[in-house]
């Protein structure tokens, strides 16, 4: 197939562009570049030995990308592109809105008008809000005491495609419900490259480790875990594009909606030591109160995926951290080096 990867220059769009290529499909990468580079497309082609098509717009900006897209054929979409800090999402609302959302309305709209049915969503376990229980499966409420404007926008984003497709039954449409990405890809060339501080636990435990920040903060030490920390779903970035590409090979008529985890919770200070094992360097830290709206534990239930997409998970923390060290040592500036 001839997949139209929407931010796919971007940490899970280069991971998956690489599994694609390896999977024998043909990748057209769409991106406006504003949060991520070039160079991660050409170390994708560098480790595939092929060519990527790359076609940057403004997805949110219809005409753009119409334009942009005018004379680009493909088969099917894996559409990841848009914003996605939380915090960032308090500040800037109605920004966050805009991209994320109009950017799959144009995509819906014109896989219509072109008769492509294979569409595959990357949402978020963000959508189930603070979780009644865990593991959660896919049956657990979605949209219900959402608390920013990142987590509402991937909900609203699940309606729009539901809607659509009632609209046009031919649609295959999966959404992705995942839940925290780590490491990065065994090479060490391809990985997590966050502008400014990062908003997740491992790229800031990499980066203190390599000397790059003094120490991480912990936020609480009493909930009800293993060691008081928040527990966590960690899956391997490989782990996430292969569930991807599992989605769009699986891809039938309807709306199918999975969660993509490892199904095992690891606290932070568990991240913590394994990260210390694996990179042979101290992280310090620094416990601080706890932050609303942060929950105890949040573990997904990934046994729908594996039934019906044919996918498990094959890498576990360890792999994770190891992989995740191996890129920010080799590449402590990131991209930019």
């Amino acid at each position: 197939m001839r997949v139209l990867l929407t931010g796919g220059a971007g940490y899970i769009g280069s991971h998956t562009a690489l599994v694609l290529i390896e999977r024998g499909h043909e990748v057209i990468v769409l991106d406006d570049f504003s949060n991520s580079s070039r160079e991660a497309v050409r170390r994708v082609e560098e480790l595939s030995g092929a060519t990527a098509q790359i076609v940057e717009a403004d997805l949110a900006d219809r005409d753009a990308a119409r334009s942009a897209l005018a004379d680009v054929a493909f088969d099917a979409v894996i559409h990841l592109a848009g914003l996605k800090a939380v915090g960032e999402s308090v500040a800037q609302p109605t920004r966050y809105y805009r991209v994320n959302l109009d950017s799959t309305i144009v995509l819906l709209d014109l896989l219509r008008e072109r008769s492509i049915t294979n569409f595959i969503f990357s949402s978020s376990a963000t959508v189930y809000g603070d979780p009644q229980y865990s593991p959660i499966d896919e049956a657990h409420p979605a949209g219900v005491g959402l608390t920013n404007p990142y987590g509402w926008s991937k909900f609203m984003n699940e309606q729009i495609v539901r809607d659509a497709q009632v609209a046009w039954p031919e649609l295959g449409a999966v959404l992705l419900r995942y839940f925290n990405p780590v490491g990065a890809h065994p090479s060490g060339r391809i990985g997590e490259d966050p502008s400014g501080i990062p908003n997740n636990l491992m790229p800031f435990i990499a980066q203190v480790a390599v000397g790059k920040r003094e120490r991480l903060s912990v936020f609480g030490d009493t909930y009800q875990t293993v060691d008081g920390t928040g527990v966590r779903d960690y899956i391997h970035v490989m782990d996430l594009a292969e569930g991807h590409v599992a989605a769009l090979e699986h891809n039938t008529p309807g709306v199918s909606t999975y969660n993509l985890g490892s199904g095992i919770g690891s606290s932070v200070l568990e991240v913590v030591r394994a990260f210390e094992t694996a990179s042979g360097r101290p992280v310090p830290y620094a416990i601080e109160a706890p932050r609303s709206g942060d929950v105890a534990e949040t573990v997904a239930d990934p046994s729908l995926a594996n039934a019906e997409l044919e996918w498990r998970t094959t890498r576990d923390l360890a792999e994770a951290c190891r992989d995740s060290w191996n890129w920010q040592s080799g590449n402590p500036a990131g991209y930019r080096a």
